[in-house]
Protein backbone atom coordinates (compact mmCIF):
# COMPACT_ATOMS: atom_id res chain seq x y z
CA UNK A 1 0.00 0.00 0.00
CA UNK A 2 2.63 2.65 1.29
CA UNK A 3 4.54 1.74 -2.50
CA UNK A 4 1.43 2.22 -4.58
CA UNK A 5 1.14 5.16 -2.79
CA UNK A 6 4.16 6.72 -3.37
CA UNK A 7 4.11 6.00 -6.77
CA UNK A 8 0.81 7.87 -6.87
CA UNK A 9 2.10 10.64 -5.34
CA UNK A 10 5.53 10.47 -7.86
CA UNK A 11 2.27 10.82 -10.77
CA UNK A 12 0.78 13.83 -9.26
CA UNK A 13 3.96 15.34 -8.92
CA UNK A 14 4.81 14.44 -12.49
CA UNK A 15 1.30 15.62 -13.92
CA UNK A 16 1.97 18.85 -11.53
CA UNK A 17 5.20 19.96 -12.90
CA UNK A 18 3.50 19.24 -16.50
CA UNK A 19 0.91 21.04 -15.98
CA UNK A 20 2.99 24.36 -14.59
CA UNK A 21 5.30 24.20 -17.83
CA UNK A 22 2.85 24.23 -20.23
CA UNK A 23 1.35 27.14 -18.03
CA UNK A 24 4.99 28.48 -18.46
CA UNK A 25 4.96 27.99 -22.30
CA UNK A 26 1.63 29.46 -22.82
CA UNK A 27 2.36 32.70 -21.43
CA UNK A 28 2.72 35.51 -24.36
CA UNK A 29 4.53 38.69 -23.26
CA UNK A 30 3.08 41.82 -24.75
CA UNK A 31 4.85 42.14 -27.78
CA UNK A 32 5.39 38.30 -28.32
CA UNK A 33 1.35 38.83 -28.35
CA UNK A 34 1.88 42.20 -30.55
CA UNK A 35 3.73 40.19 -33.14
CA UNK A 36 0.98 37.35 -33.63
CA UNK A 37 -1.26 40.26 -35.38
CA UNK A 38 1.01 39.80 -38.55
CA UNK A 39 1.87 43.19 -40.72
CA UNK A 40 -1.12 44.85 -39.86
CA UNK A 41 0.18 46.06 -36.24
CA UNK A 42 3.28 47.82 -38.27
CA UNK A 43 0.76 50.72 -40.06
CA UNK A 44 -0.92 50.49 -35.97
CA UNK A 45 2.35 51.11 -34.47
CA UNK A 46 3.20 54.03 -36.80
CA UNK A 47 -0.22 55.67 -36.06
CA UNK A 48 0.06 55.18 -32.37
CA UNK A 49 3.68 57.12 -33.34
CA UNK A 50 2.20 59.57 -34.92
CA UNK A 51 -0.27 60.55 -32.60
CA UNK A 52 1.72 60.27 -29.68
CA UNK A 53 3.60 62.96 -31.33
CA UNK A 54 1.21 64.87 -32.24
CA UNK A 55 -0.36 65.39 -28.90
CA UNK A 56 2.61 66.11 -27.02
CA UNK A 57 3.92 68.85 -29.59
CA UNK A 58 -0.03 70.37 -29.50
CA UNK A 59 -0.27 70.40 -25.77
CA UNK A 60 3.06 72.16 -25.47
CA UNK A 61 2.13 74.67 -28.49
CA UNK A 62 -1.18 75.04 -27.23
CA UNK A 63 -0.24 76.02 -23.42
CA UNK A 64 2.22 78.41 -24.26
CA UNK A 65 -0.60 79.93 -26.76
CA UNK A 66 -1.97 80.02 -23.31
CA UNK A 67 0.21 81.73 -21.13
CA UNK A 68 0.23 85.23 -20.97
CA UNK A 69 0.69 87.98 -18.60
CA UNK A 70 -2.56 89.10 -17.06
CA UNK A 71 -1.43 92.44 -16.29
CA UNK A 72 -0.65 92.38 -20.38
CA UNK A 73 -4.24 94.24 -21.58
CA UNK A 74 -3.88 96.70 -18.51
CA UNK A 75 -0.45 98.08 -19.78
CA UNK A 76 -1.88 98.08 -23.13
CA UNK A 77 -4.42 99.78 -22.19
CA UNK A 78 -2.35 102.36 -20.33
CA UNK A 79 -0.09 102.89 -22.85
CA UNK A 80 -3.17 103.34 -25.69
CA UNK A 81 -4.76 106.40 -22.94
CA UNK A 82 -1.38 107.97 -22.60
CA UNK A 83 -0.88 107.93 -26.62
CA UNK A 84 2.20 105.88 -26.39
CA UNK A 85 1.50 103.68 -29.13
CA UNK A 86 5.21 102.53 -29.77
CA UNK A 87 5.43 101.17 -26.69
CA UNK A 88 2.23 99.01 -26.62
CA UNK A 89 3.63 97.92 -30.12
CA UNK A 90 6.83 97.09 -28.59
CA UNK A 91 4.91 95.20 -25.92
CA UNK A 92 2.84 93.15 -28.22
CA UNK A 93 6.60 91.88 -30.20
CA UNK A 94 7.96 91.34 -26.84
CA UNK A 95 5.26 89.06 -26.27
CA UNK A 96 4.80 85.89 -28.26
CA UNK A 97 1.04 84.99 -27.94
CA UNK A 98 -1.67 84.84 -30.40
CA UNK A 99 -3.66 87.62 -28.67
CA UNK A 100 0.03 89.59 -28.35
CA UNK A 101 -0.46 88.94 -32.41
CA UNK A 102 -4.50 90.10 -32.82
CA UNK A 103 -3.59 92.99 -30.50
CA UNK A 104 -0.57 94.60 -32.51
CA UNK A 105 -2.58 94.34 -35.37
CA UNK A 106 -5.10 96.04 -34.10
CA UNK A 107 -2.86 98.64 -32.57
CA UNK A 108 -1.57 99.26 -36.53
CA UNK A 109 -4.84 99.93 -37.41
CA UNK A 110 -6.12 102.84 -35.21
CA UNK A 111 -7.61 105.58 -36.77
CA UNK A 112 -9.61 103.73 -39.15
CA UNK A 113 -13.18 102.98 -38.76
CA UNK A 114 -13.65 100.48 -35.88
CA UNK A 115 -15.10 97.81 -37.99
CA UNK A 116 -11.69 97.77 -40.27
CA UNK A 117 -10.02 97.66 -37.28
CA UNK A 118 -11.99 94.51 -35.85
CA UNK A 119 -12.03 92.60 -38.95
CA UNK A 120 -8.03 93.11 -39.32
CA UNK A 121 -7.87 91.57 -35.57
CA UNK A 122 -10.39 88.75 -36.63
CA UNK A 123 -8.08 87.96 -39.86
CA UNK A 124 -5.49 87.77 -37.62
CA UNK A 125 -7.49 85.12 -35.09
CA UNK A 126 -8.56 82.92 -37.42
CA UNK A 127 -4.87 82.33 -38.84
CA UNK A 128 -3.81 81.60 -35.33
CA UNK A 129 -6.19 78.99 -34.22
CA UNK A 130 -5.83 77.47 -37.65
CA UNK A 131 -2.28 77.18 -36.02
CA UNK A 132 -3.33 76.10 -32.94
CA UNK A 133 -5.48 73.32 -34.63
CA UNK A 134 -2.47 72.19 -36.87
CA UNK A 135 -2.37 68.42 -36.66
CA UNK A 136 -5.36 68.07 -35.06
CA UNK A 137 -7.28 67.00 -37.77
CA UNK A 138 -4.71 64.17 -38.46
CA UNK A 139 -4.94 62.84 -34.94
CA UNK A 140 -8.96 62.75 -35.84
CA UNK A 141 -8.17 60.38 -38.79
CA UNK A 142 -5.69 58.39 -36.41
CA UNK A 143 -8.83 58.19 -33.81
CA UNK A 144 -11.10 56.91 -36.75
CA UNK A 145 -8.88 55.15 -38.96
CA UNK A 146 -6.90 52.76 -36.24
CA UNK A 147 -10.10 50.63 -35.69
CA UNK A 148 -10.88 50.63 -38.92
CA UNK A 149 -7.39 48.89 -39.55
CA UNK A 150 -7.81 46.94 -36.80
CA UNK A 151 -11.13 45.09 -38.06
CA UNK A 152 -9.29 44.46 -41.37
CA UNK A 153 -6.76 42.52 -40.08
CA UNK A 154 -9.50 40.83 -38.26
CA UNK A 155 -11.11 39.85 -41.69
CA UNK A 156 -7.79 39.21 -43.09
CA UNK A 157 -7.37 36.56 -40.24
CA UNK A 158 -10.50 34.63 -40.24
CA UNK A 159 -9.97 34.46 -44.28
CA UNK A 160 -7.21 32.94 -43.20
CA UNK A 161 -8.26 30.81 -40.65
CA UNK A 162 -11.07 29.63 -42.69
CA UNK A 163 -9.01 28.68 -45.40
CA UNK A 164 -6.96 26.88 -43.55
CA UNK A 165 -10.28 24.91 -42.86
CA UNK A 166 -10.74 24.31 -46.25
CA UNK A 167 -7.29 22.78 -46.78
CA UNK A 168 -7.20 20.73 -43.76
CA UNK A 169 -10.20 18.75 -44.91
CA UNK A 170 -11.68 16.03 -42.63
CA UNK A 171 -8.18 16.53 -40.93
CA UNK A 172 -8.85 19.94 -38.78
CA UNK A 173 -5.92 20.43 -36.21
CA UNK A 174 -6.93 23.48 -33.86
CA UNK A 175 -2.91 24.58 -34.24
CA UNK A 176 -3.38 25.33 -37.66
CA UNK A 177 -6.10 27.86 -36.67
CA UNK A 178 -3.85 29.63 -34.24
CA UNK A 179 -2.09 31.86 -36.72
CA UNK A 180 -5.75 33.21 -38.63
CA UNK A 181 -7.39 33.40 -35.00
CA UNK A 182 -4.29 35.22 -33.56
CA UNK A 183 -4.37 37.48 -36.31
CA UNK A 184 -7.92 38.02 -35.87
CA UNK A 185 -8.17 38.74 -32.52
CA UNK A 186 -4.61 40.96 -31.96
CA UNK A 187 -5.54 43.10 -34.47
CA UNK A 188 -8.81 44.51 -33.62
CA UNK A 189 -7.37 44.98 -30.16
CA UNK A 190 -4.47 46.79 -31.24
CA UNK A 191 -6.48 48.79 -33.70
CA UNK A 192 -9.07 49.40 -30.68
CA UNK A 193 -6.48 50.89 -28.30
CA UNK A 194 -4.81 52.79 -30.53
CA UNK A 195 -8.11 54.31 -31.44
CA UNK A 196 -9.14 54.81 -27.82
CA UNK A 197 -5.87 56.70 -27.46
CA UNK A 198 -6.03 58.88 -30.45
CA UNK A 199 -9.76 59.61 -29.64
CA UNK A 200 -9.06 60.96 -26.15
CA UNK A 201 -5.74 63.02 -27.28
CA UNK A 202 -7.81 64.47 -29.93
CA UNK A 203 -10.44 65.91 -27.41
CA UNK A 204 -7.95 66.73 -24.78
CA UNK A 205 -6.56 69.22 -27.69
CA UNK A 206 -9.68 70.30 -28.62
CA UNK A 207 -10.90 71.37 -25.15
CA UNK A 208 -7.21 73.23 -24.77
CA UNK A 209 -7.70 75.45 -28.02
CA UNK A 210 -11.03 76.27 -26.90
CA UNK A 211 -9.86 77.85 -24.00
CA UNK A 212 -6.98 80.02 -26.22
CA UNK A 213 -10.00 81.12 -28.72
CA UNK A 214 -11.85 82.28 -25.36
CA UNK A 215 -8.95 83.89 -23.82
CA UNK A 216 -8.55 85.71 -27.47
CA UNK A 217 -12.13 86.45 -27.69
CA UNK A 218 -11.98 88.55 -24.46
CA UNK A 219 -9.16 90.10 -24.81
CA UNK A 220 -10.44 91.70 -28.64
CA UNK A 221 -13.44 92.93 -26.72
CA UNK A 222 -11.16 94.74 -24.11
CA UNK A 223 -9.43 96.13 -26.82
CA UNK A 224 -12.55 97.32 -28.90
CA UNK A 225 -14.23 98.18 -25.80
CA UNK A 226 -11.06 100.50 -24.97
CA UNK A 227 -10.62 101.72 -28.47
CA UNK A 228 -15.05 102.66 -27.82
CA UNK A 229 -14.50 104.71 -24.81
CA UNK A 230 -14.93 108.19 -25.26
CA UNK A 231 -12.00 110.56 -25.00
CA UNK A 232 -11.11 112.59 -22.16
Amino acid sequence: MNLLFIQAQDVATQAAEAAAQGKEELTLGFWDLALQGGWIMYPLAFLSIVAIYIFFERYFAIRSANSIDNNFMNMIRDYIKEGRMDSAMTLCQKTDSPVSRMIAKGISRIGRPLNDVHAAIENVGNMEVTKLEKGLNVLASVAGGAPMIGFLGTVIGMIQAFYDMSMAGNNIDISNLSGGIYTAMVTTVGGLIVGIIAYFAYNILVSKVEKVVFKMESNTTDFMDLLNEPAK
